[in-house]
């Protein structure tokens, strides 16, 4: 660790595309938490005014709003990375700059006071996180768990504080956790694994860092008492199957493409081609029986082949 006594050295890293007021929230809001040595933030190249706000927190700067306190940093990208090139961009960059730990958000959540104090009351793990609840209300989880040891799906924060009281007093669920929404990652592990997967752009790329980070033996889990409220992103799963399962349908063909494309390859190099060809199958059923779309389906092809070829360029065609 960095000579800062027994204290490790945390910098938070938060990535951002035009969302500027929100932003603003989330800077306001870690300005007043204590442990924060710098606050990096990457600019995926935004055109909303984001990249000139940032100039002005710089010291001396021209119109600078006098909060030197907020010890930011900012780096605007040449052009929009996605949150998968923004993060990798963003762990590197700590890493540079001497972190010890780091602590990945994006710019739409804020963590509550207390989040990181409870987060580092917990001992001897590499990749940590709280329980990410909807700020509209915070009994229920923006992200859906699939609690360890079975098949079995919460959206409450109660299960998810039923299963840490089940599992001990520490108040974990062990080999949990959601990442780049509040989550601390060891600079050990950074080293060990590499930094996020640029080339996923968006949907998936927290996914593969978590299995990453497990395939290498990280210590992993979500500590019940501690949270991070972010805006609700509605029903993450449309019901297929007769109810069976569910398909994570977005109207977004950028989003689609790249979901299709990451998923699969994640299945693959995680899971093996078993549960690869069974996304596929459930893609597959997905757009013929339950929302009927030849040209999703045919979307969802290319994506896939794309993927499998290695090709990670397709989504382009989707920005603008």
């Amino acid at each position: 660790m960095t000579d800062q006594g027994d204290r490790p050295r945390i910098l938070a890293v938060v990535v951002t595309y035009n969302r500027l007021a929100l932003l603003q929230r989330l800077l306001e809001r870690l300005d007043t938490v204590a442990g924060v040595d710098e606050v990096l933030v990457v600019d995926n190249a935004s055109t909303d005014g984001t990249s000139e706000w940032l100039a002005s927190l710089e010291p001396g700067a021209e119109g600078a709003d006098g909060h030197p306190e907020r010890r930011v940093v900012a780096r605007t990208l040449a052009r929009n990375t996605g949150g998968a090139g923004g993060f990798a961009e963003g762990v590197a960059w700590a890493v540079e700059r001497g972190a010890d730990l780091v602590w990945l958000m994006d710019d739409d959540g804020v963590p509550a006071a207390d989040c990181l104090a409870r987060l580092l009351a917990v001992p001897d793990h590499d990749f940590w996180g709280p329980v990410v609840v909807d700020e509209a209300d915070p009994r229920r989880l923006v992200f859906p768990i699939r609690l360890p040891g079975g098949t079995r799906v919460v959206h409450d924060v109660e299960a998810v504080e039923s299963a840490a009281r089940r599992a001990g007093p520490d108040g974990l669920v062990e080999g949990i956790v959601i990442p780049f929404n509040g989550v601390l990652v060891t600079r050990e592990l950074v080293e060990r694994i590499g930094v996020p997967r640029a080339d996923f752009f968006i949907w998936g790329d927290d996914h593969e860092y978590r299995l990453r980070a497990e395939a290498a033996g990280a210590r992993i889990a979500t500590v019940a008492a501690a949270r991070f409220l972010h805006p609700s992103v509605g029903s993450l799963g449309t019901p297929m199957m007769f109810g069976r399962t569910t398909y994570n349908n977005s109207p977004s063909d950028l989003k689609h493409y790249c979901m299709a494309r990451n998923n699969l390859v994640n299945q693959r190099d995680y899971n093996g081609w078993p549960h690869a060809l069974a996304f596929v199958a459930k893609t597959v059923w997905f757009y013929t029986f339950t929302r009927p779309s030849a040209r999703r389906l045919r979307l969802s092809a290319r994506a896939m082949y794309a993927g499998l070829r290695g090709d990670f360029t397709g989504h382009e065609r989707f920005l603008t």
